[in-house]
């Protein structure tokens, strides 16, 4: 019995090998005649996930989606490890793909740029430290990375995102934040895009709302966090604030308090730049949403969540002082790897249009939507 299990085992692990042989290739991709985005409402943009897609048949028909959509701008993600590995050596080759399909599709990009790469961390001996984490010493090579990434794409974007969440430990490097810090990393980064392309938008801020305290470890109070900024000089190193609004249980329309995370809570932001004599530049909210997640305290029901999203581009259509709504996300590599993030994407990760992508579809290309009560 013992031989017959041996000899059964064997067999089985040769069939899988040649089936692995066997398996179909990935789909030849070909670009199809250039397209154009049809929409009545710019203000309708989405956060896609394609830095870690690693087929590019799935990278196209993302984009064929957004498209279809009516959303004419997203923000991707290009982390800088991604690219310069090696110090000095640039390998563009992915997102040299990303970029070119969302040309084809007539797609405009807003970058958002970070992480940092092992030869600009610490030793792991030295400092535990994670992929956000960066010091001083290495802010003109991040810079030199943002210039060199206006350089090459500049006529294919419309601009760059500095950072993300700098206003949350985790995104800066499981450690204190520090506002004036990353008002210098701005600063140079601010000054390296601009050498590249005179005309191209610096996002600054893609704060987190977050009801942290000052003195907290793993926050700070986005509102707090902005008025540093602006008080170490944050101000003429921007041209466009970036600003994260969930709404979570709350309806778009609740008011805002500084007590209380939800959607109008940008006003407060918007406020905080008028003070400041900022009140001249525009917000882009570049991530916002509700969860339809049937298992998270936070989270509506899926009737909701379509009537507070279509809401909520309403509203900001209405604020002459917002011109992008990014809904978070449009969809997940694989579902199963971030059941929060999945119940906020408009897309299944096997290309299931949920109905909140139909009713945002409907806005934006002006058709009767099939979910209005």
């Amino acid at each position: 019995m013992r031989i017959n299990l041996i000899s059964l085992a064997a067999r089985l692990y040769i069939l899988a090998y040649l089936l692995r042989w066997l398996a179909p290739a990935s789909p030849y991709v070909a670009l199809g005649p250039p397209q154009m985005v049809e929409t009545q409402h710019p203000v309708v943009c989405t956060h896609t996930r394609l830095t870690d897609e690693v087929q590019e048949w799935k990278i196209q028909r993302n984009m064929e989606m957004v498209r279809e959509m009516g959303t004419a701008t997203i923000v991707e993600f290009f982390p800088w490890p991604y690219v310069e590995g090696e110090r000095g050596t640039f390998n563009w080759a992915h997102f040299d793909r990303i970029m070119r399909h969302a040309q084809n599709q007539g797609i405009t990009v807003l970058a958002r740029l970070g992480l940092v790469p092992a030869w600009a961390r610490p030793p792991v001996h030295e400092k535990v430290t994670n992929m956000t984490y960066i010091t001083e010493d290495y802010y003109d090579d991040f810079a030199e990375f943002v210039g060199q990434f206006v350089m090459r794409y500049g006529d294919q974007i419309e601009g760059v995102i500095i950072w993300n969440e700098p206003n949350l430990g985790i995104e800066w490097g499981n450690r204190g934040v520090d506002p004036e810090a990353y008002t210098e990393l701005l600063r140079v980064s601010y000054e390296a895009a601009h050498a590249a392309r005179p005309d191209i938008l610096v996002l600054g801020g893609a704060l987190a709302p977050t009801l942290e305290p000052e003195d907290s470890g793993s926050g700070m109070n986005d509102l707090r966090f902005l008025e540093r900024m602006y008080e170490a000089g944050a101000g003429a190193y921007f041209d466009v604030l970036s600003a994260h609004t969930y709404g979570f249980t709350n309806p778009p329309d609740m008011a805002p308090d500084p007590t209380v995370i939800n959607f109008r809570r940008v006003e407060l932001i918007r406020a905080i730049m008028e003070r400041y004599g900022d009140g001249d530049k525009p917000i882009y909210i570049t991530e916002s949403g509700w969860s339809d997640d049937p298992r998270w305290a936070v989270s509506v029901r899926p009737g909701q969540r379509i009537a507070y999203t279509l809401e909520a581009f309403e509203m900001v259509e209405d604020w002459s002082w917002t011109e992008r709504l990014c809904i978070w996300n449009f969809r997940q590599p694989l579902d199963q790897r971030n059941r929060r993030d999945a119940y906020y994407a408009l897309v299944s990760s096997d290309f299931y249009a949920k109905p909140i992508y139909e009713a945002i579809q409907a806005y934006a290309r002006g058709w009767e939507n099939p979910y209005q009560p």
